[in-house]
């Protein structure tokens, strides 16, 4: 079983709380970082968080960068296990799409090329629920880890090529260098309760809900998981051999925005929340002048149904409720606006 891991994008929303469940366990860890300044904000959420403050002495940090292959090899040494986060979360997208998708895809190569050269053989790799979502190839909402998103689908946003695709790039990889064993984790948009009030985009779309005061909300659907679930998939995958060559969905079930509306507003009946569902016709005017409205126009109204019993099965997961997920991002964002 590996005990040495590198895990990249440590000062990341997922990496985080990983790197926290990789310590409690007796892991040491090698936290990459794009600037070595954030090492002490790192430091601070995990002490405030560890089961025993001294399995900081396990964690070290060093510097890498997804388009750069400045310290990949020597971050690479003593290392016995991958567990590669780090990838570009935007929650407006980009003008090009080129500036999300060339450093997810050119990150991800980095990272398993370095690997493969240091004979470090086993990578976890985190993707997507949107590299699934977008399948052209099935009707109906039901998806599972056989289905790939179109990057040409017009529901397909430029996150969501960058997922794809970089996704994409590592399993052709690890086809052309057999003795890899890649597992990917696809989680879908992930919530709970993060380690400190630095978590970036990955929480902007729950407080843009809670805090809302717009009079409608958007139909737009999710799938929804918890932080904590999502740590452990990692760590299970990567202590699980037999789990090499797969992908698993990470998701307990699926809202879409009205519901989750709705659960707020039953939770602080003194906030008020418009529950009323956006017209598209609002939506379209509105789509003119927002661009992160107008790339989720063509994913309007649609509610899949992914299946989570590859993860169930293999990795033991018993996801948390979303609702319960949900609401303790709510409290957590409350409490820091407080």
């Amino acid at each position: 079983m590996p005990r040495h891991v590198l895990l990249t994008g440590v000062s990341g929303f997922i990496a985080k709380r990983i790197a926290c469940d990789l310590l409690d366990a007796g892991y040491t860890v090698r936290g990459s970082l794009r600037s070595a300044a954030r090492a002490d904000e790192v430091r601070d959420a995990l002490r405030a968080h560890l089961a025993d403050p001294d399995a900081l002495d396990r964690l070290s940090f060093v510097e890498l960068d997804l388009t750069s292959d400045a310290g990949w090899a020597a971050a690479m040494g003593g290392v016995d296990a991958v567990l590669h986060t780090a990838s570009p979360f935007p929650m407006v997208q980009p003008k090009d799409d080129d500036d999300l998708i060339r450093p997810a895809v050119d990150g991800t190569l980095r990272a398993l090329r370095a690997a493969q050269a240091a004979g470090v053989r086993r990578v976890v790799l985190t993707s997507s629920m949107v590299a699934i979502m977008h399948s052209t190839d099935r009707a109906g909402p039901d998806r599972d880890e056989d289905d790939w998103s179109d990057p040409d689908a017009p529901t397909t946003t430029a996150y969501d090529r960058s997922k794809t695709l970089a996704e994409r790039a590592a399993w052709d990889f690890a086809t052309e260098h057999p003795e890899m064993q890649l597992t990917t984790i696809n989680p879908g948009l992930i919530t709970g309760t993060p380690l400190d009030a630095h978590y970036g985009t990955s929480l902007a779309l729950i407080e843009r809900v809670f805090l809302s005061k717009d009079p409608m909300v958007p139909n737009l659907g999710l799938p929804i998981v918890d932080l904590a679930d999502v740590s452990l998939m990692h760590i299970r995958a990567m202590e699980r051999p037999e789990t090499a060559g797969q992908r698993f969905i990470g998701c307990d079930s699926f809202w879409m925005l009205p519901e989750i509306a709705r659960l707020f507003a039953r939770n602080w009946p003194d906030r008020k929340y418009s529950t009323r569902v956006a017209p598209r016709f609002v939506l379209r005017a509105l789509a003119l002048f927002d661009p992160a409205i107008r790339s989720a126009l063509p994913s309007l109204d649609i509610r899949l149904a992914p299946d989570n019993g590859r993860a169930r099965a293999a990795l033991g997961i018993d996801f948390t409720p979303a609702e319960d997920s949900l609401l303790a991002s709510a409290r957590f964002i409350a409490e820091a606006r407080a």
